[in-house]
């Protein structure tokens, strides 16, 4: 039993050991290299049909030509435009993202950057915000609805018998009083 306890300790401790020695995907020295000024942009609140733009710098910090391959949002609401020449090294390029303010609410959304970049080939760009309606626009609110007025009768009503449809079994019993 000692054995076995003893095998197991050894076991656990070179697998520990091992598990700490689990290095880093290493960048490759030379090739393009991407960095972004921010990977996030928040619009805070703004109005229906209000300016829904914004751009995200980056630059080639590599010593090969840095190519976007593609760059694609999350969703049909947000349009993407970008640097479609290769960016030289030391050069910067953008990507402009148009986000669509008619769409009222909270928005967090996505924009995919693939590239030929040896330290990041692909980097997720975010855009979150509130689009407001503009108080000019909001629908008016439903108003309750008013009870029907009840109009006074005019002329006291004739208190007469009803006349009680009979059905012909009932004809042949006599009524009671």
């Amino acid at each position: 039993m000692k054995k076995f306890a003893l095998i197991c300790l050894f076991a656990s401790m070179a697998f520990i050991g091992n598990a700490q020695n689990v290095e880093q995907k290493e960048v490759p020295e030379h090739g393009a290299k991407i960095r972004f000024e921010e990977l996030e942009h928040q619009y805070g609140t703004i109005m229906k049909g209000g300016n829904g733009d914004c751009v995200f710098v980056f630059w080639n910090d590599g010593d090969e030509p840095l190519i976007l391959q593609n760059v694609k949002a999350s969703c049909g609401c947000t349009t993407p435009t970008w640097t479609q020449k290769p960016v030289m090294p030391g050069q910067s390029g953008t990507i402009a993202v148009r986000y669509n303010t008619n769409n009222v609410g909270g928005f967090s959304k996505q924009v995919t950057v693939t590239s030929n970049a040896v330290n990041n080939d692909r980097v997720v760009l975010k855009i979150k915000g509130t689009v407001k309606q503009d108080q000019a626009d909001a629908q008016p609110q439903a108003k309750p609805a008013e009870k029907p007025q009840v109009k006074p009768v005019e002329k006291p009503m004739k208190k007469e018998p009803m006349a009680m449809p009979v059905k012909a079994e009932e004809a042949a019993v006599p009524m009671q009083k």
